[in-house]
């Protein structure tokens, strides 16, 4: 990594939990979801990661509500949630409860009457054809900025800054942040780090833009998002996956990325993850905790949410208690927390891919930080299997994580596994 940019400790160990503050709610408000701080508190949330709080956009607004992609004013916040005060008051809120959190920062596009447009024009970029704003890509109600302008440049930094002053905010989730230009977040990170150290998460791919890694602490795991809706679809064999990890591994070493199932995105326009992966959905978010990187949570995973949210429209999460996956998300994002071994990006962890002879079905991998150890046993097929891991590697008295029942792996390391069943040890 890039010695120019290091994580905060605090990001090895973190998870982060993604706000729609729009559907979390009936009121759809930033007071209405702060009720919920003590559940995701208990739950095991480190990380609160609210979409954008800025003002949406009027013209060529998508739908009655719009896009929050959309913005009109980088320096503003969305009445629709509430004021800034209500904002100042959820963050400070969320910090004495122990929470850190990020928002969503839009820095490749405006809506088209963002105060830009009629104050400093030339921050945009313009259509040859038209002569007007340049049209973001397949999305008729976003414009272009133009990094190729120093002062536009200076105030994106500016608004950046805004925020960690203003709010006290802990770090930026940057959106289609390899569609801006690698330099521009180069410069700016440094002045934005000037006025508090910050959390800064990158959405690109690593394998697809490496270069864009040193800036961020950590990125999205795309690929591998999409190799596993494919790999359940078509009936693959594990070692397409374990190829898949080993790319990610070589291309930037102890380098952070986010694992997830399901986002604001994929939700609403490809799908719940249950439609996506089925019967493996469990399995995947298990790996996302316990492999190395931050799990995303989604808002409504503790359900589980099987409904797609609209996007541009009220929708609400369909709350209900209890609520059936919650437990299961406490007891990983616990272990995540306090165990060593799953700390994210350090050098001083190993992970081993374990031998067991059903290579081609069964994903078992052993992650060690000193005498500390977590085992994590996905079988990520439709056939019951009965399997031995032969590596000598796995050794001592470990506890499952979701039954508390005690084993020796020192001599006796044989298990038999349901279809797609999970099974999590730790040392």
């Amino acid at each position: 990594m890039n010695t120019a940019f290091q994580p905060l400790a605090w990001v090895h160990s973190t998870n982060v939990y993604e706000v729609n503050i729009r559907q979390y709610t009936p009121e759809g408000t930033f007071n209405a979801f702060a009720a919920a701080l003590p559940r995701l508190k208990d739950m095991g949330v480190e990380t609160l990661w609210l979409m954008p709080v800025t003002p949406i956009a009027q013209q060529h607004k998508k739908g009655s509500l719009g896009s929050p992609y959309a913005c009109s004013d980088y320096t503003a916040i969305n009445p629709e949630l509430g004021t800034l005060a209500d904002f100042k008051a959820l963050v400070k809120k969320a910090h004495d409860m122990g929470f850190k959190l990020i928002i969503d920062w839009v820095a490749n596009h405006t809506g088209w009457d963002h105060r830009w447009t009629v104050e400093h024009p030339g921050y945009y970029l313009k259509d040859s054809a038209t002569k007007n704003f340049k049209m973001a890509s397949g999305m008729d109600d976003i414009i272009e900025l133009d990094y190729g302008n120093p002062a536009l440049r200076r105030a994106m930094i500016e608004a950046m800054q805004y925020w960690v002053k203003e709010c006290d905010i802990d770090g930026y989730r940057c959106d289609l942040a390899s569609w801006v230009e690698v330099d521009f977040w180069k410069e700016a990170r440094p002045q934005v780090d000037a006025v508090k150290p910050l959390f800064w998460l990158g959405e690109f791919d690593e394998l697809d833009h490496p270069d864009y890694k040193p800036v961020f602490d950590c990125s999205y795991s795309w690929k591998w998002m999409h190799e596993t809706k494919t790999f359940y679809e078509k009936k693959q064999t594990v070692d397409v996956l374990t190829s898949l990890l080993h790319r990610y591994d070589s291309t930037v070493k102890h380098s952070m990325n986010l694992w997830f199932t399901t986002n604001h995105d994929e939700n609403s326009w490809n799908g719940t993850e249950y439609e996506k992966y089925g019967d493996m959905a469990k399995a995947l978010a298990v790996f996302s905790i316990t492999w190395d990187g931050i799990p995303l949570v989604y808002s409504g995973q503790e359900l589980p949410n099987l409904k797609r949210l609209q996007f541009f429209e009220k929708d609400p999460i369909a709350w209900t208690s209890p609520l059936a996956m919650e437990d299961f998300y406490r007891s990983l994002l616990t272990l995540k927390k306090h165990n060593p071994a799953l700390r994210a990006g350090d050098p001083g962890v190993t992970t081993y891919l374990l031998k067991t002879g059903v290579e081609k079905q069964v994903l078992a991998y052993l992650r060690v930080k000193g005498e500390r150890a977590v085992l994590v046993l996905l079988n990520l097929s439709r056939e019951k299997l009965r399997f031995e891991i032969t590596d000598t590697q796995l050794t001592g008295q470990f506890v499952n994580v979701f039954g508390k029942t005690a084993n020796d792996f020192t001599h006796e390391r044989f298990f038999e596994m349901q279809p797609w069943e999970y099974l999590v040890y730790e040392r």
